[in-house]
C-alpha cells in the first residue's frame, strides 16, 4: 500500500506537467478517480486504475481536485480525476433576486459557477435537496429551474 500525506502539485502545473506526459507516454501513469463528494474528505483509502492501494491522509489544508498530483517519480505518478459532476441552472427574474439567490448559494456553500445570467450549481448527492431548499424562491417565481 502507498500512503499519501500532502499533494506534490496539479497536473496543469507546467513543469508537472511535463513530468507527467513521458510518465504517460511509457504507460506509468496511475490514476485514482473520485466523485466531488470524496474531495472534502482528508483520508480515505483507494485503489488507481492499475488495482494498487492508496491511502491518503492530507493535513486540513489541503484539499484534492481535479489533477491533483500525489505520486510523481521518475518512472510512476499517481494523479487524481474527478467524474463530471451534474449542474442545476437556475435563471432569475431580476437583479434582486440574483443576489437573492447568490447570497442563498454562497450561505449554503455550495459550488457554483456562471454561464451569462445564469447560475450553475454542483450537485453533490441527490440534486432534490438543492431544490427543497430554493423553494422558496422558486414558488416565489424569483427562481427558475431551467435544466
Amino acid at each position: 500500500m502507498i500512503t499519501i500525506t500532502h499533494i506534490l502539485g496539479n497536473a496543469r502545473d507546467h513543469a508537472i506537467s511535463q513530468a507527467l506526459n513521458h510518465i504517460e507516454h511509457d504507460g506509468r501513469l496511475e490514476t485514482i478517480v473520485l466523485d466531488q463528494q470524496d474531495t472534502q474528505r482528508h483520508r480515505l483509502r483507494v485503489n488507481t486504475d492499475l488495482g494498487n492501494e492508496v491511502a491518503i491522509a492530507l493535513s486540513r489544508n489541503e484539499h484534492l481536485e481535479n489533477g491533483s498530483v500525489l505520486l510523481l517519480e521518475s518512472n510512476r505518478a499517481i494523479v487524481v480525476r474527478l467524474t463530471l459532476s451534474q449542474w442545476l441552472v437556475f435563471e432569475t427574474r431580476d437583479i434582486a433576486a440574483a443576489l437573492e439567490l447568490g447570497y442563498f448559494a454562497g450561505n449554503m456553500h455550495w459550488k457554483v459557477r456562471f454561464d451569462g445570467v445564469r447560475l450553475q450549481v454542483a450537485v453533490i448527492g441527490d440534486p432534490t435537496g438543492y431544490l427543497e431548499r430554493l423553494d422558496h424562491l422558486i414558488a416565489e417565481q424569483k427562481v427558475i429551474h431551467v435544466e
